[in-house]
């Protein structure tokens, strides 16, 4: 992939593939906390609020393009500031792993709340370190490596 757009899109497509397939996985298919429907709608809620939830097969279909969308931004994010990190060079898997936690930080820390003013208090447990770690290898260390097998075809 030698376009910046292309390789922004593929980044973006992967990551927010195998992110909202991790969280049909876990979520719905293993605890059996919810459906991917409702996991699409949750995220179409964002912008929708309530009426996500009664929204049916259309409000996920919203919530689907609104995940790929901020898969994205992140992938867009990555690509910008990597030529500016000669830190995220260096080590591509470790630059991924952070990569994908400040992803996680940014979502729960920053959108969210802003998003949705009354959330339920974080704890330092399981849930907690699956997101964590969800974001990780689906977000962080597929845009990481994509990005730098980019980077590396342009020299």
């Amino acid at each position: 992939m030698t376009s910046k757009s292309g390789t922004i899109f593929l980044s973006g497509l992967i990551a927010g593939t195998l992110d909202i397939l991790a969280a049909f996985f876990f979520y719905a298919l293993l605890f059996q906390k919810t459906t991917p429907i409702k996991i699409l709608q949750s995220i179409a809620s964002g912008i929708f609020k309530k009426e996500a939830y009664s929204g049916g097969a259309q409000m996920a279909l919203y919530g689907l393009l609104l995940h790929y969308f901020i898969a994205f931004i992140f992938a867009a994010f990555y690509f910008t500031i990597y030529p500016y990190f000669s830190s995220l060079k260096k080590n591509t898997l470790l630059s991924g792993i952070f990569y994908g936690i400040f992803v996680w930080i940014a979502m729960n820390l920053v959108v969210l709340p802003v998003v949705f003013p009354v959330l339920p208090e974080k704890h330092l447990d399981f849930p907690l370190i699956l997101s964590i770690l969800i974001l990780i290898f689906c977000i962080g260390i597929p845009i990481a490596f994509i990005t730098r097998k980019h980077y590396s075809l342009q020299k």
